[in-house]
């Protein structure tokens, strides 16, 4: 069943079901991670939200999207309000599967439309831009690894370098296919002794080691080299998460979402590349998609008026994936502010009602059996809110 809160209903008392899905209480979970799996996806560039579930039942969303409206023809409806969109036939499937859900009108606290400050609070939680050095991803690991004592998760990004989010104390390891030939056995081993007496060198680079024997063993090779196939991409996570000797927390980013021109088709082309992933990272999961969960996130939202390029440019408010077999799916969760001129957050974009660090750190305090305002407060410093409960299933 679909979700929808409107912000006048809830105001009105009269979606007592519905906000029910967004309550914020202060709970304890019995501290037990276990074999759980977290993949965060991030949407660089400022993914558009009403084009990823466009609220088709608002009013005036066709005067401000007319040139769009055909794209949803026939598009699966969700509750009759939002229109998903046709080229995320994976997610759809999951929507349809109760494993999939959208969290609409969501953004982080950030109000500006830098793309790099943006990005920055969005991977280090913190509450202004570059007022921390580590991610909150990175302190996630290290909640995990207070509970799990000597066996701590293992974390890694798909990525050339290190990604902000995964960076801090914690260990965490990167790996990207790379096309040029493999080392020799002598060579690694030479490179082994040289840092065998450096104690920090000796753990990166055994880290590494472990991270391309995961990737080996997972059936990583020569056809899952280029990271923009998406498909394969999916099935390089995959076979990099499984397993007991597979990384717990991932993370990997897609660019490209960043559509100041001709939007229709560059969405349309970057909507089925990230389903072509998911659905191949869920396919490769196997059982262990049913201890997954999934968080498909940008940095800010788009314009709700297209520009003079047939594109939107930065804007405030956006929608967020959260996709898992643990996920109480099928939803739309949106107190939705509306699309009329006095509802538009500085008359032009989509007006954020829902705090995307509250629905981070509430769906993995479910998922991971964690306090949910002690994740609230370690991985989202300075917020005044209440995690978000009620996105895995009971």
């Amino acid at each position: 069943m679909t979700i929808i809160l409107n912000r006048r209903a809830l105001l009105a008392g009269s979606l007592t079901l519905g906000a029910a899905s967004l309550t914020f209480p202060r709970m304890a979970f019995a501290n037990a991670p276990g074999e759980k799996n977290v993949l965060l996806i991030l949407l660089r560039g400022a993914a558009d939200g009403m084009a990823m579930a466009a609220p088709i039942g608002d009013p005036a969303f066709a005067a401000l999207r007319g040139p769009t409206l055909s794209e949803y023809d026939g598009a699966r409806q969700a509750s009759g309000f939002f229109a998903i969109h046709p080229a995320l036939t994976n997610v759809t499937a999951a929507f349809d599967a109760g494993e999939a859900l959208f969290i609409h009108a969501a953004a982080t606290s950030y109000r500006e439309r830098s793309h790099f400050d943006g990005q920055n609070m969005l991977e280090t939680g913190a509450a202004q831009p570059y007022a921390a050095d580590d991610g909150w991803l990175n302190r996630l690991v290290t909640m995990l690894a207070r509970e799990a004592g000597d066996n701590p998760p293992k974390a890694l990004a798909i990525a050339p370098t290190m990604p902000l989010a995964l960076r801090g104390n914690a260990p965490a390891s990167s790996y990207a296919p790379s096309a040029l030939p493999e080392a020799s056995d002598a060579f690694m081993a030479r490179v082994a002794m040289l840092y065998e007496a450096d104690p920090q060198l000796a753990g990166l680079w055994q880290a590494a080691l472990e991270t391309q024997a995961m990737a080996s063993a997972g059936g990583a090779g020569d056809t899952m080299r280029n990271l923009r196939d998406a498909q394969a991409a999916g099935v390089l996570v995959a076979s990099l998460m499984r397993g007991a000797d597979g990384a717990r927390i991932a993370m990997m980013e897609l660019g490209g979402w960043d559509t100041h021109a001709n939007q229709l088709g560059a969405f349309r082309r970057n909507a089925g590349q990230l389903d072509a992933l998911l659905g191949a990272y869920q396919t490769g999961m196997g059982a262990a998609w049913a201890d997954t969960m999934v968080f498909v996130v940008t940095e800010f939202g788009r314009t709700v008026r297209f520009n003079g390029t047939n594109g939107t440019d930065h804007g405030t408010a956006s929608a967020a994936l959260v996709l898992g077999g643990a996920v109480k799916g099928g939803r739309v969760i949106a107190d939705w502010p509306g699309l009329r001129e006095a509802d538009l957050y500085e008359g032009r974009d989509l007006r954020p009602t829902t705090a995307l660090e509250q629905v981070l750190a509430g769906s993995l305090a479910e998922h991971l059996r964690l306090d949910p305002q002690m994740a609230m407060t370690q991985l989202f410093p300075g917020r005044s809110g209440n995690a978000l409960s009620g996105i895995v299933r009971g």
